[in-house]
């Protein structure tokens, strides 16, 4: 209605048309006023205004991936106090909204006829404690140069990306690759480590069934075969999809993608929020395990 009046105003007036309209002219004017002078708004209005920034600059730091969700309970991380159905609100007026996640596209090849270790984790994806066990998968990037792959390795208790490769090629040395900077990164690691995957060629070739025993790692194949066997590993490769691919291609090259992925595993181990861990990043999930651990020793 204010439009319609600024926009007739000049031929009819102010007062004859907010005589015909369900608006006061002293409604009008203030709002005009208003709108010359923001001091004279409404407190709500200076909040929303902040809020709005804040939404942005959280939504902004975490790779424009965050729902409503997860920009609620980040703010409220930051000791900001703010509804879900305001965040909801203001994120709809900044046209701003979380990732999708599609469908996923499988990499591994099985090998059916390469002898295959048991299947310790019959789907069970739980662990009580670091280092108890891991699940690693691949996936791949369609880039102007061609498919490069990506290989990870996650820590089922805190769902740490613990390793992770970017190769131009799909054979055995990018999962292995993937799993010594798991190795480096965790030397600390007991030895009733069990690492599962599902049937694909690269995990259950000799080079790396080989590295897994040298290293004490019990080996663990899904039995199956479906998606389900390695559910937890391609849930990890969905969100990388999801939240750096498919956001921000057409990727022009692989130093490209291994930057960004590089940066990418760097916010998702660090600063990312976890619904399946109470909405904490995997790193702070560790650090509260570890700080309880000690403090019952010290107590003990």
């Amino acid at each position: 209605m204010i439009a319609y009046i600024d926009q007739h105003k000049d031929r009819f007036g102010v007062e004859p048309l907010c005589a015909l309209l369900p608006i006061s002219s002293s409604t009008y004017y203030e709002h005009k006023a208003r709108q010359e002078s923001p001091w004279r708004r409404p407190d709500r209005w200076h909040r929303d205004q902040w809020l709005k920034r804040e939404i942005l600059r959280v939504w902004t730091e975490n790779f424009r991936t965050y729902g409503v969700r997860k920009v609620w309970k980040q703010l409220n991380r930051e000791s900001i106090r703010v509804a879900r159905c305001t965040v909801a609100r203001l994120m709809k007026e900044l046209g701003i909204h979380g990732v999708v996640r599609g469908k996923r596209c499988r990499t591994t090849i099985p090998d059916h006829q390469a002898e295959r270790p048991l299947d310790r984790v019959d789907r069970q994806f739980v662990a009580d404690r670091p280092n108890q066990l891991w699940v690693a998968d691949l996936t791949y990037i369609n880039t102007w140069r061609g498919y490069v792959y990506a290989a990870f390795v996650v820590d089922v208790f805190s769902r740490m990306i613990v390793g992770w490769r970017v190769s131009r090629s799909l054979r055995t040395d990018l999962a292995l690759d993937a799993l010594e900077q798991a190795l480096h990164t965790r030397r600390d690691r007991d030895d009733s480590l069990v690492h599962h995957s599902d049937r694909g060629s690269q995990y259950l070739s000799i080079r790396y069934t080989e590295r897994l025993a040298e290293a004490g790692l019990e080996a663990s194949v899904g039995s199956v075969g479906d998606s389900y066997d390695n559910a937890l590993a391609e849930t990890i490769i969905g969100l990388y999809k999801t939240e750096l691919i498919e956001k921000e291609g057409p990727w022009k090259n692989l130093e490209r993608v291994e930057y960004r992925t590089f940066q990418w595993v760097d916010w998702y181990n660090h600063r990312r929020i976890m619904q399946p861990l109470g909405d904490v990043p995997p790193k702070e999930y560790e650090q509260a395990y570890y700080a309880q651990e000690n403090g019952q020793a010290q107590a003990a």
